[in-house]
């Protein structure tokens, strides 16, 4: 498939771009701000320019009707016309050619033995001074340009490759390869969490009368529009076939399928370009390549284009003297290098000007190894840069905000091991789930979904107050405050994001076909020590709490069923909510003192409530009239206290427990009564 290249009036303002499948129907348009088909440096095209179509022999190029500036084709003003492999039009002070480069990877039973071999350790290329240090300075200061503006791993590839052509004027052809066994078949990119990019396409000569070639045939197919599918064919696939699914191929040791499996060994190049625009092709030496990377130096190959010319049995390229590769020493690209190739820029020299000329060459190809090392390593540290946010990200829903940010800059074993900590614990349980389970029993991933939504307005809340979500229970969120960060507000935070899950599920209570309709939340809220960190065994850990403090919150969590309150908090809690948040943010009221079910000693259970107003029925007289009636229950005067529940609005179900607990014993306490209430079940 040829290649569009677009130069500008600078070196630097270029670009290859595959064309499109010719049976694929795409079209492609060129402009000053299209994505993939940018041409930004030239003012004088338009956002949107001209159309492309690819017929699989010409190029049909459209010009847009509110495209400003003309299209020169042949010298000629036209407004649509065909481009034949070979040939260019003009827009603007732009230059857009088309061609047909190929790349035939050289195995190295093929290649004819260089004349000289020069390895460069990374060291000694650090120490060498750069004989044109001016130019290349220029060249390096757009650095930072070319990573800030390389959204995908392609695009950064162009870009390097770019650079690299610039900044090697001696340099023809030049290339990003990879061995694939060493390379992920889902590539990292940059950002996204699926791959951007698709992967090169290699074709191979065909052959009647056997079933392998000789060389393998690679050309680069690359857009914006990258998808991370891997297009291949097998050795008796024709170029229609590019498309099929689940076509494989073996190419010099490679095989590989269209689903993206990678079966064998191989080399693949990422991106490449030439310096000329002529139908030249590309060689690159596998063992030169596969020497680089075995070293993990810089290693030159020199050859003799006399001795070259004079033995037809090798497939070494005309017009390549002399080629040095790269390695990539990075985790994020592994088995990846830069390949450099160029002539001695002359004719044909003789056996004793070759040996001149390449002496000469292993001393002034320091410079270019300097440079490339440089460009290398940037695009190591970035790709690794990017990989390691990758893993980042990918941990992101495994830890809350506020522990990543102590992994951020502490030892993760100093941050994660166990230790003690006062934290404030918090319980919620999603109400109604048994009820819609049996009315959506036809609609089981529906009501997934809803009971997802519910569990993310829990964790929501937890996470937007710095807290840490240590568990879930089926259909209930288990968060805490308090660690890895010592937190004196841990019970104000605690108590926020409960009264805020309380009042989104009361606020979609009342919208008939809101997903979380039908559903509402128990809280309980206990504060105390507890063990903080990684725990779990030695197969399976996760980061939560352990201890008393903990089962307490779920307990109380579990008592909003019977006591019939939406968010019931322990002694501790209470007295802190008291001191520590303003009666226009929240509310405390004790419930009873009670005796839980299973347990020895009795608690003060107290209600968390809103601010009087509209979210709750009660002002703060009732609630001084309900504690009122706590208190002569407390002490045996059942009938003060029953007439003192009657001045609290018919509205409030906590009123309803007592109420009913003081009816069943005829408002006459028991002769064994101790002032607090025994639960009979969890």
């Amino acid at each position: 498939m040829p290649d569009l290249i677009a130069q500008g009036p600078r070196s630097r303002d270029r670009w290859r771009r595959a064309l499109p499948m010719p049976d694929s129907g795409e079209r492609v348009t060129i402009g000053r701000t299209v994505l993939g088909w940018a041409v930004p440096w030239d003012d004088r095209i338009s956002r949107e320019h001209a159309d492309m179509e690819w017929s699989g022999t010409l190029l049909t190029v459209t010009r847009k009707l509110h495209a400003r500036n003309p299209i020169f084709y042949k010298g000629v003003r036209k407004d649509q016309f065909q481009v034949s492999v070979g040939d260019h039009f003009v827009i603007g002070q732009t230059t857009f050619s088309l061609v047909d480069q190929r790349i035939r990877l050289v195995a190295p039973g093929d290649s004819f033995p260089a004349v000289t071999e020069h390895t460069f350790a990374a060291s000694q290329l650090r120490q060498a001074r750069y004989r044109d240090a001016d130019s290349r300075i220029e060249v390096l200061s757009r650095l930072p340009e070319i990573i800030q503006g390389s959204s995908t791993d392609h695009e950064l590839f162009r870009r390097m490759v770019n650079l690299l052509v610039e900044g090697i004027p001696r340099a023809s052809f030049i290339a990003i390869v990879a061995e694939p066994t060493s390379m992920p078949v889902n590539a990292m990119t940059s950002g996204a969490s699926t791959p951007s990019y698709q992967s090169d396409k290699l074709m191979i000569a065909q052959n009647n009368n056997k079933a392998k070639e000789d060389a393998l045939l690679v050309h680069d197919e690359t857009n914006l529009k990258e998808q991370a599918s891997e297009m291949v064919a097998s050795p008796k696939l024709g170029e229609n076939d590019w498309n099929r699914p689940g076509a494989v191929r073996e190419v010099g040791g490679l095989s590989e399928s269209t689903d993206g499996q990678q079966l064998d060994q191989g080399i693949r190049v990422l991106h490449w370009d030439s310096r000329n625009l002529v139908g030249q092709q590309f060689s690159p030496s596998a063992g030169l390549i596969r020497k680089s990377l075995t070293s993990g130096e810089s290693v030159l190959h020199v050859w003799s284009r006399t001795n070259i010319r004079s033995d037809s049995s090798y497939t070494q390229t005309e017009n390549i003297d002399w080629a040095f590769c790269t390695p990539l020493r990075s985790e994020a690209c592994p088995g990846w290098a830069i390949y450099v190739a160029g002539d001695f820029s002359g004719p044909m020299l003789g056996p004793s000007a070759a040996k001149d000329a390449t002496m000469a060459l292993a001393d002034d190809v320091e410079d270019d190894l300097k440079f490339t090392e440089l460009v290398a390593t940037t695009l190591g540290s970035l790709r690794q840069t990017r990989l390691l946010q990758r893993r980042q990200d990918s941990l992101r829903p495994f830890f809350a905000p506020v522990v990543r940010q102590a992994l951020a800059n502490r030892d993760p074993d100093a941050v994660l091991t166990p230790r003690e900590a006062n934290v404030s614990v918090l319980f919620c349980d999603l109400r109604g789930f048994s009820k819609q389970s049996e009315e959506s029993a036809e609609h089981l991933l529906e009501l997934l979904r809803r009971v997802s939504d519910a569990l993310g307005v829990m964790t929501h809340h937890i996470l937007a107050r710095d807290g840490v979500v240590g568990d879930f229970h089926g259909d209930a969120a288990m968060g805490f405050w308090g660690w890895p960060f010592e937190d004196s507000n841990s019970v104000v935070s605690a108590a926020h994001a409960a009264l805020a899950i309380q009042a989104e599920f009361a606020a979609a209570s009342v919208i008939g076909d809101h997903p979380l309709a039908g559903f509402r939340a128990g809280l309980g809220i206990a504060t105390g020590k507890v063990v903080a960190g990684r725990i779990g065994t030695v197969d399976q850990v996760k980061v939560t709490v352990f201890g008393p403090v903990v089962n307490l919150a779920a307990r109380l969590e579990s008592m909003t069923k019977q006591l019939r309150a939406s968010i019931l908090i322990d002694e501790v809690t209470a007295d802190r909510i008291r001191k520590e948040i303003p009666s226009s943010d929240a509310r405390v009221r004790r419930v009873a003192r009670i005796l839980p079910f299973g347990m020895r000693t009795p608690l003060m259970v107290s209600e968390l409530l809103p601010p009087e107003g509209d979210r709750s029925v009660l002002t703060n007289a009732h609630i001084e009239a309900y504690e009122h009636a706590l208190e002569a229950l407390h002490i045996g005067k059942w009938s003060e206290a029953f007439n003192w529940l009657h001045r609290v609005p018919a509205e409030d179900r906590v009123k309803d427990f007592l109420t009913v607990f003081i009816a069943q014993h005829g408002r006459m306490p028991p002769s064994d009564w101790q002032g607090f209430i025994r639960l009979l079940e969890k």
